[in-house]
């Protein structure tokens, strides 16, 4: 491998990404009634322009009553296509980066404020109902979800098979499914969230089922040469909840049905906070995950400097790196990161190269 694996390409089915940084999913909470504007083009045109390999989506949900909150991106209506479309026209016109929808269902996490607005439950006059696995709340103050049926999983199973229909009519050249952080999906899995009694609930393989049939309702319907990844919370945190094991028999599930590639993340399943740990605290899941399963993973969560990526890939405990606040904090992180690792011949966007000549001053 280079001496520097974070500017190595790594391939994907059809896909081949330039280098192995990639903008984290992050809501921006700035979609009108689902449908991405200015800012959307701007915020993930930028990380584009910036040198990060692969952008992904915010988390954007597959139907109107999925969404966290009404500012919320969505991918459930043809109005959809085209403003995504013009998000991915601009990536791909612009930079050779490549762009990922994460599609969602928020689950029993729905019905919420914007975050600046705190993030709360709706009040009742602007709630709408929330689905879930089990009629558990999300915390002491949310709303109690209604236990979903057999129906309801059909009818959503059919709507992630929508979003991905038209997530190939916008351009996009991968698909997320958001399986983590206590949406719908996550909420399947964990047995904190996950109560049933029937063929959904009790052992690991149940808690999957609804997970593996969105999976293979989506690959149904997404182009051969076009990667899939499913996000997962790989430990939850909490006593009872997903174990880093369960994790593991997760990744191989996920491989032998198809997944191309696990984003390997933690907690949020429960109001209980993550720990404020610092360097690479989720890393070690994402390991395991990858040399256990034998399925390529993505790291998530305090990834750091340029030098910290080498060493993540060089050490086969990653084979892509996740960045989520680093990259609101500099959209060119990878045009610095090359700076600092003296890569001579790497090449900043046409209109900007000036700035290869810039020195900046301590």
């Amino acid at each position: 491998m280079s001496d520097n694996p974070m500017f190595t390409p790594f391939t994907l089915r059809g896909m081949t990404v330039k280098n192995r940084l990639v903008m984290s999913p992050m809501c921006q909470y700035s979609a009108e009634d689902g449908t991405v504007n200015d800012w959307h083009v701007v915020h993930l045109g930028s990380r584009a322009m910036g040198g990060t390999g692969l952008v992904i989506t915010e988390m954007t949900d597959i139907s109107p009553e999925g969404r966290i909150s009404n500012g919320c991106a969505g991918m459930y209506k043809p109005e959809h296509v085209d403003a995504w479309k013009r998000v991915v026209d601009f990536v791909h016109t612009h930079s050779d980066a490549k762009i990922a929808v994460q599609l969602a269902h928020a689950g029993r996490k729905a019905s919420c404020e914007v975050a600046w607005e705190g993030g709360g439950p709706l009040p009742e006059d602007r709630a709408w109902e929330i689905i879930a696995p089990s009629a558990i709340p999300f915390s002491p103050d949310s709303q109690t979800p209604r236990q979903m049926t057999e129906d309801d999983m059909d009818r959503l199973i059919e709507a992630f098979a929508q979003g991905a229909r038209l997530a190939d009519e916008a351009g996009f050249d991968m698909i997320e499914i958001h399986g983590g952080h206590g949406y719908l999906i996550s909420s399947f899995i964990s047995p904190l969230s996950n109560t049933r009694n029937d063929d959904y609930g009790g052992p690991l393989e149940n808690r999957m089922r609804f997970p593996l049939a969105v999976f293979h309702a989506i690959r149904d319907n997404w182009p051969e040469e076009k990667p899939i990844s499913m996000r997962i919370s790989a430990y939850d945190w909490v006593d009872g909840g997903t174990e880093v094991d369960d994790a593991v028999e997760i990744g191989k599930m996920l491989k032998e049905a198809g997944i191309d590639i696990v984003d390997v993340s933690s907690g949020n399943v429960t109001d209980d906070p993550r720990p404020r740990v610092e360097g690479l605290f989720q890393t070690p899941f994402s390991e395991r995950v990858r040399n256990e399963a034998g399925i390529p993973t993505m790291t998530v969560g305090n990834v750091g400097g340029p030098q910290q990526i080498n060493e993540v890939i060089a050490e086969g405990r990653a084979d892509l790196c996740c960045m989520a606040k680093g990259q609101l904090y500099d959209p060119y992180f990878a045009h610095h990161a090359a700076r600092a690792l003296e890569i001579e011949d790497y090449a900043w966007p046409k209109q900007y190269q000036a700035a290869g000549f810039f020195k900046p001053v301590d």
